[in-house]
């Protein structure tokens, strides 16, 4: 299920409303067999350049620390740990991994770690995610002043948890406060930190601490042996459907309103509906990276305004896409439904798209002869015109459009970063001129 983005379920204004979402989300947790949610994300919306701010609630840290700690009461009200994150002051997309924040202390208190104290005071999380950054000169895994303060100040009683890959120093990461380094199994931790307390760098006693608030958490969700879980008795089940329209509708904020006969509008009475920009037809529902679902339908703005209006023109304006329109969505499963592609062309350089009122024909996706896998299409040309193709793939790529081979060759990443590779694929686009009527796969 795709609920609405955590900055929608902000515009609500409604830390009620919240712990309803945290509930649902507990309760797919539990479907799935999960134990902990690695959510919520409270870093505010400090630059409109933030690449996660999807993830995140608000610029207010206010608002931020009071619908975060609805959401926290409502998964653990569901026995699922959270983890609050990414602590703290992980907030600018530029050297997101590596920057170091200066920031003095009441700029620290009142803006960036307010969010955290606000939960942790309140919702009382069972854990917190340390992020990758620095803060005054230290790296947040082995921040012991701030972590400190989670605990003795705000009286934190959970575990830390590292940002995958943050931990860099076993000996500062365990006496800094954290507990869990990951990804496993081969992490900073592990046989390093046993060697560090046999050699005396690292006191028993820190990792006797580390371990009792792991064996906390197990003990909370209720898979440690002989110990009765935190929730004894679960929330009613949520209708996920209803409570996901409810948070969308309930997140449009109107700035400007002078017509009392204007809104609701009534499909009887608006002779046409004219609705511009790409959001509009391609549904952006979804971020990246671990944020990701895939829900069963999309219904985009566009489609969903032609149900409901018998006039509604399109126009998509200026194109905001980075890369080039699919020719269809691939669903990677043999159950993916045929569907027609078409291509426009003109002097747009618009790459190949999918036209969603003419579903004969078939896209088929079947592997080439001789590969591993592949994807074949087929479109056809509206205009006469220059058509942009393009590709996003790792390994032994050939591109063809009819019988013209476009690209043949391995397509690897550019430098050595994983991250970059995997989440942000370097595209190659090629043109190629169609005239109008012609078929090519």
């Amino acid at each position: 299920m795709a609920l609405p983005s955590p900055t929608a379920l902000a515009a609500c204004w409604d830390p009620e409303l919240a712990r309803s979402v945290g509930r649902l989300l507990a309760q797919e947790a539990r479907r799935k067999g999960v134990h902990v949610l690695l959510a919520p994300t409270v870093n505010l919306h400090r630059t409109p350049l933030g690449g996660r701010h999807f993830e995140c609630y608000s610029e207010d840290p206010l608002l931020t620390g009071l619908v975060g700690a609805g959401y926290v009461r409502g998964v653990q009200d569901g026995g699922v740990a959270t983890t609050v994150k990414h602590f703290v002051a992980n907030d600018s997309e530029t050297q997101r991994y590596t920057v170091d924040v200066r920031a003095d202390d009441r700029t620290l208190r009142e803006l960036y770690l307010a969010p955290f104290e606000i939960i942790v005071k309140q919702a009382r999380p069972w854990g917190v995610m340390a992020a990758y950054n620095s803060v005054n000169g230290a790296t947040m895994t082995e921040h012991g002043p701030l972590q400190k303060d989670l605990r003795d100040e705000w009286g934190f009683d959970g575990f830390i948890v590292s940002d995958w890959t943050a931990t860099r120093h076993t000996e500062r990461a365990a006496l800094g406060g954290l507990d869990v380094a990951m990804p496993g199994p081969i992490t900073p931790f592990g046989p390093d930190l046993a060697q560090a307390v046999r050699d005396g760098r690292v006191p028993e006693e820190a990792v006797d601490a580390m371990v009792r608030r792991v064996l906390l958490l197990a003990a909370r969700v209720g898979i440690l042996d002989g110990f009765e879980p935190a929730v004894a008795t679960l929330p009613e089940p949520i209708a996920g459907d209803g409570l996901a329209c409810e948070v969308a509708a309930r997140s449009f904020v109107l700035l400007l309103h002078n017509r009392a006969d204007l809104l609701p509008l009534d499909a009887t009475k608006a002779a046409k509906v004219a609705v511009l920009g790409g959001a509009a037809k391609d549904a952006r529902i979804l971020g990246g990276g671990s944020a990701v679902v895939f829900p069963a339908e999309v219904i985009s703005p566009l489609d969903g305004l032609r149900q409901a209006f018998p006039d509604v023109t399109y126009e998509l304006g200026a194109d905001p896409r980075h890369a080039a329109a699919s020719v269809g969505r691939q669903r990677r499963s043999p159950l993916d439904r045929a569907r027609r592609q078409r291509c426009r062309g003109g002097d747009r350089a618009a790459g190949a798209r999918r036209d969603p009122l003419d579903r004969r024909g078939a896209a088929r996706r079947r592997p080439e002869a001789g590969a591993v896998g592949g994807d074949r299409r087929h479109v056809h040309a509206v205009e006469t015109g220059k058509q942009t193709f393009g590709f996003i793939g790792l390994g032994q790529v050939r591109l063809t459009v009819g019988d013209t081979v476009l690209f043949e060759d391995s397509n690897m990443p550019a430098g050595d970063d994983p991250f970059t590779a995997i989440l942000n694929p370097q595209e190659h686009r090629f043109d190629i001129d169609l005239r109008r009527g012609n078929r090519s796969r």
